[in-house]
């Protein structure tokens, strides 16, 4: 039987308590694909992206428990999804689809378009595509994204 309980989902601001967290989230959500794009990152430069505008990150919180990150940041004429990175155990649960859907209502109130980068062997682009995105560009690595508001 499927437990069709609802689900809730918070969230936080990212604090630097939760750096081991996001580490082994982000291993464990982006690991296989950035090694089959040719990307064997190190410790460091996985920091060094947790790192990268830290203070746009927020963690998923399902039930209040941390299952994932999600970093927004406004730029210049767009809202851009830098990250959205949910544990495997709850890949497949529709989560990430009621946290775009989250992050397109923001942009929408914003009137700005909602970017993101993916890479190219990820199939989390079909979520992507089902939820309005279009490809406007790609590069050896990623595919460029947007959804209009």
């Amino acid at each position: 039987m499927h437990d069709h309980k609802k689900v809730t989902i918070g969230f936080r601001q990212a604090q630097q308590a939760d750096i081991p967290f996001l580490l082994r989230l982000r291993k464990a959500s982006m690991g296989e694909h950035l090694i089959s794009a040719g990307l064997n990152l190190s410790e460091h430069q996985h920091l060094a992206r947790i790192n990268e505008c830290f203070h746009d990150s927020s963690i998923i919180l399902l039930d209040k428990q941390p299952i994932g990150l999600i970093k927004l940041g406004l730029m210049k004429g767009k809202l851009h999804l830098r990250q959205l990175q949910i544990s495997p155990k709850y890949q497949g649960k529709g989560i990430g689809g009621k946290v775009l859907t989250l992050a397109k209502s923001k942009a929408k109130n914003l009137n700005l378009p909602l970017t993101l980068n993916v890479l190219l062997a990820n199939p989390v682009i079909s979520l992507y595509l089902r939820h309005g995105f279009v490809v406007t560009g790609q590069n050896e690595v990623e595919y460029q994204m947007c959804c209009q508001p």
